[in-house]
């Protein structure tokens, strides 16, 4: 049995513990490759339950972790023996039409972002996964159908409130602006979930949208080589109004498909897809305008039915992939550990680029397409060979790719601050030097406080 009230602190919010019926299912990660079993999980349910729970651990030294939507792909947000402070259930959202602001609190998951701002008209640039935590999501970067229109997630953020330690055991709220507490407020803006406090809300600035023009082309996997290289040229010179993204299957699957959003009319997005439609032999084409939430639905669809177990690693491309790095995406997904294995890029430029890489902690604004590569499994005797198969595959693609998503950690990363943060990650430790001098929030990859 857990005391609530050992130290100081009573923990308050929803308190789940090893042996409760709902223990089981609140450990869980979305990756079901990680099963860790934590000391204590806290719901909570206002920011004084999360301030609470920091100060518990703190009197009582067991670790915290944070957790909003499960979604960190290396089980950053659960630990053994550790309490994890969940703030999936501060779910409000506020909505400034007059300013054109919205206050989310961090437990919403993307999908109830999107459908509460749609009701106003009015959305942010985020990502496609339905039930991502907008927190994880923002914190690191934020990449989406419309970023290269306007810009990442955090591109969009004006405001975070957020808990962090105060002195020996305690913790206070803060809230980071451009005015106030400016360097942590540049330090939220890309430096990644968990490193300095919980972050309980952000306020974005919200951009009016209705209908958009969506497009989708498949071909069989032959075409890979052609279409991959016009699809990479193509996908940067066209107009910023269209994010695309090209999703290349295992070679037993057997298709290739892109898939695109316009902030325009149907016949202009036909116009400008031209480039792709005579790019090897498509077998099926579909564009047409649909209302912007209908085309979240339509690109969540690529995140749902997937299987439970999966290993991510990422990297961008700072110019176009050669004929060789082509050759060794082919080989690779001729040859993966089982048909669930892909390679997905999203177009990056425009908007992203027009930030400078030291303006906010995310550092990669000049790379012009991101990288995901990913195996997938259901069993555990498939784990190793899927693991080695997509980090060999990393390694493969290392002359062609530069650093990696910090969204898309991946613990074989032994250099992880340069490939994260690159020349950010010296600044990046004295912001946390000053607001977590004593490493409370901290993880396998989570950034430590300068020494000096």
């Amino acid at each position: 049995m857990i005391n609530k009230k050992q130290g100081l602190t009573r923990l308050t919010g929803r308190i789940v513990v090893p042996g409760d019926p709902a223990y089981n299912q609140a450990r869980m990660e979305f990756n079901k490759r990680i099963s860790k079993f934590p000391r204590v999980i806290v719901f909570c349910k206002r920011t004084q339950d999360v301030v609470n729970a920091v100060k518990w651990a703190r009197e009582n030294r067991v670790p915290i972790r944070v957790r909003s939507g499960r979604h960190s792909y290396e089980g950053f947000s659960v630990m053994n023996g550790a309490i994890v402070i969940d703030v999936s259930q501060m779910n409000r959202i506020q909505i400034y039409s007059k300013q054109k602001l919205a206050k989310i609190q961090t437990g919403n998951q993307l999908q109830r972002v999107y459908r509460t701002l749609w009701q106003k008209r009015v959305t942010i640039p985020a990502g496609t996964a339905p039930d991502v935590g907008i927190a994880g999501l923002t914190l690191g970067g934020g990449i989406g159908l419309l970023s290269r229109k306007y810009g990442l997630t955090l591109d969009n953020l004006k405001e975070v409130e957020m808990v962090v330690p105060h002195g020996r055991f305690g913790a206070k709220i803060i809230r980071c602006n451009a005015h106030e507490h400016a360097d942590l407020f540049w330090a939220c803006r890309g430096g990644g979930g968990g490193n300095f406090g919980v972050a309980t809300s952000f306020t974005f600035k919200v951009h009016p949208i209705s209908t958009v023009a969506i497009y989708s082309i498949t071909w069989k996997w032959k075409d890979l080589g052609k279409v991959f290289d016009v699809w990479q040229k193509w996908a940067l010179s066209v107009d910023n109004r269209l994010t695309s993204t090209i999703q290349m299957f295992s070679k037993q699957v057997g298709t290739v498909e892109s898939t695109g959003q316009f902030l325009g009319s149907a016949s202009e997005l036909r116009r400008m897809i031209q480039p792709l439609l005579h790019a090897g032999t498509p077998l099926k084409v579909r564009v047409k305008t649909v209302p912007f939430i209908i085309a979240t639905k339509f690109f969540a669809q690529i995140d749902i039915g997937l299987l439970p177990k999966f290993k991510v690693t990422g990297g961008y491309a700072y110019r176009a992939v050669p004929k060789e790095g082509i050759r060794t995406i082919q080989r690779f997904l001729a040859n993966p550990p089982n048909k669930h294995a892909n390679v997905e890029c999203q177009s990056l430029g425009g908007a992203v680029a027009r930030v400078s890489p030291t303006a906010t902690a995310y550092v990669h604004r000049h790379a012009k397409v991101i990288f995901e590569l990913s195996a997938r499994w259901r069993l555990k005797q498939e784990q190793k060979r899927n693991i080695k198969w997509v980090e060999s595959f990393r390694r493969a693609m290392t002359p062609f790719l530069i650093g990696d998503y910090v969204n898309f950690p991946d613990l074989e990363f032994k250099n992880w601050p340069r490939v994260y943060y690159r020349n950010n990650f010296n600044r990046l430790t004295k912001i946390k030097r000053k607001y977590d001098p004593l490493n409370v929030f901290h993880f396998q990859q989570s950034i430590p406080p300068a020494k000096n």
